[in-house]
C-alpha cells in the first residue's frame, strides 16, 4: 500500500520505528485541497480542508505487516484510512492517508516537523518501543487506554539527567546492561523482568542477574506552605500500598502529589496537582531536590517542592477530581504541628517527611522573603 502521511510520520526514524522491518521507500509529495495545522493544545498535528497545499510524504509499498501496526497507532486515536489523490513531482497518484475523527480540532499556527523533532521525538521513540514490545500487542481500544501512562513513562526516561557524582562513581561507556527477559505485565503500571550485568568495585564484571522492576514515572510532590502565617497543607486519602501491606489504617497524611504527564515539566505539574488537589494557587516554587523513593526495585522518580501559596485560617480547602475518583480530605495546620507528626509516627510516607525536614531547614528564609 501507498500511504501519504503528513505529520509526524513524516520523520523516518518514527517510521521506521511504527512500521517495523521491512524496506521504506519515501518521496515528497503534496495533497492538495487541505492544510496541516495543529491539534488545538497537544503538539502533534491534523488536516483540514482549505485551500492550500499539505506538504508530506507518500510511503510506498508498505507491507501488509506494517499496515497492521501502523494501524494499531493510527486507529488508537480514532484515525481511520481513506483514499487520496496526491501530487508527486507533478504527476498524480492514488494512496491512502490517515484522517482525523471529527472530534479532533485544529489549533491557530503552523505545524513544523523540524521544531516537533528537536522536542518531542526522542520520547516518541521511547513510547513506540514500548508499545511494541508488549507481547501479545493491545486492542486499539485498549491502547488509547494505555498510551498516557506509555508517554508519561517514555517522558520519564526522556528527562533523566546525570545527576551529581562527586563521591559516587561515574560510570564509563558500557559499564551495565539490561536485556530485557519474558513479557512485561500491567496495564497502568508496567511490571519487567531484566537480565542485569555490571562493573564491580573491584574491577570484574557481576555475572548476569535476573532482576524485576516496577516501571512507574515522574511524580511531582509539592507542600503548600504559607510562609507569612506559617502554616501548611496536608492531603489525607486511602492508599493501596498500606492496605495491601495490611496495615490497619490505610488512610495516610501526604504532600500534594501527581504524575508529571507527557509534555509538561515537574513545575507545571506541581502547580496543576495544586490547584486540582488542594485548590490552592502556588504564587513561587521552591525546588526541593529529586529522588528515587526505591531505587532497588522502582523507577520512580520525585521531584519534590515547596510551594508558597496562601493558607487563611478561616478558608475551608477541597479538591480532587471526581473524573479520577479522587477522594481527599484536606487538612490546614501549623507547621509545627506537621513536623510534631513525625514523631509520633503518624506522618509516614517519605516524601511529606522529607518535605517537612527541608522546610525546617530553609523556612527561616522563606518566612524572610515574604
Amino acid at each position: 500500500m501507498d500511504l501519504f502521511v503528513y505529520g509526524t510520520l513524516r520523520s523516518s526514524d518514527l517510521m521506521a520505528a511504527v512500521a517495523g522491518d521491512g524496506p521504506l521507500d519515501a518521496q515528497d509529495a503534496n495533497l492538495d485541497g487541505y492544510a496541516v495545522r495543529p491539534v488545538s493544545g497537544q503538539p502533534v498535528p491534523c488536516i483540514v480542508r482549505s485551500r492550500a497545499r499539505a506538504e508530506g510524504v507518500l510511503w510506498s509499498r508498505l507491507t501488509p505487516t506494517q499496515m497492521k501496526r501502523l494501524d494499531l497507532y493510527e486507529r488508537a486515536f480514532g484515525y481511520r484510512l481513506a483514499p487520496v489523490c496526491v501530487v508527486l513531482a507533478g504527476v498524480s497518484r492514488q494512496a491512502h492517508c490517515y484522517v482525523p475523527p471529527s472530534d479532533v480540532h485544529a489549533g491557530p499556527g503552523t505545524w513544523d516537523l523540524a521544531a516537533w523533532e528537536a522536542e518531542h521525538l526522542a520520547p516518541a521513540l521511547l513510547a513506540v518501543d514500548e508499545l511494541f514490545s508488549q507481547d501479545p500487542l493491545p486492542t486499539p481500544a485498549a491502547l488509547r487506554q494505555m498510551w498516557p501512562m506509555i508517554e508519561a513513562r517514555a517522558w520519564s526516561k526522556h528527562r533523566a539527567d546525570a545527576a551529581a557524582a562527586q563521591v559516587r562513581s561515574r560510570p564509563q561507556g558500557n559499564a551495565f546492561s539490561l536485556t530485557k527477559s519474558g513479557r512485561s505485565a500491567g496495564a497502568f503500571f508496567r511490571f519487567q523482568r531484566f537480565d542485569v550485568t555490571h562493573d564491580r568495585f573491584d574491577g570484574q564484571r557481576s555475572p548476569v542477574l535476573s532482576q524485576e522492576a516496577f516501571i512507574g514515572v515522574d511524580a511531582a510532590i509539592v507542600l503548600p506552605y504559607d510562609p507569612v502565617r506559617d502554616r501548611v497543607l496536608l492531603v489525607e486519602q486511602f492508599r493501596l500500598g498500606p492496605a495491601v501491606r495490611q496495615d490497619p489504617n490505610p488512610w495516610v497524611l501526604e504532600a500534594v502529589a501527581g504524575i508529571v504527564d507527557a509534555h509538561e515539566t515537574p513545575e507545571q505539574a506541581a502547580i496543576r496537582e495544586a490547584r486540582e488537589e488542594a485548590g490552592v494557587e502556588i504564587a513561587h516554587l521552591e525546588h526541593a531536590g529529586g529522588s528515587y523513593p526505591s531505587p532497588g526495585a522502582t523507577t520512580d522518580y520525585f521531584h519534590h517542592f515547596v510551594g508558597l501559596c496562601d493558607l487563611p485560617a478561616t478558608a475551608s480547602f477541597q479538591g480532587g477530581l471526581d473524573a479520577e475518583h479522587e477522594d481527599l480530605k484536606l487538612h490546614p495546620m501549623s507547621f509545627d504541628t506537621a513536623l510534631a507528626l513525625i514523631e509520633t509516627g503518624e506522618a509516614n510516607v517519605g516524601p511529606l517527611c522529607f518535605l517537612l525536614y527541608w522546610l525546617a531547614a530553609h523556612r527561616d528564609r522563606l518566612r524572610k522573603m515574604a
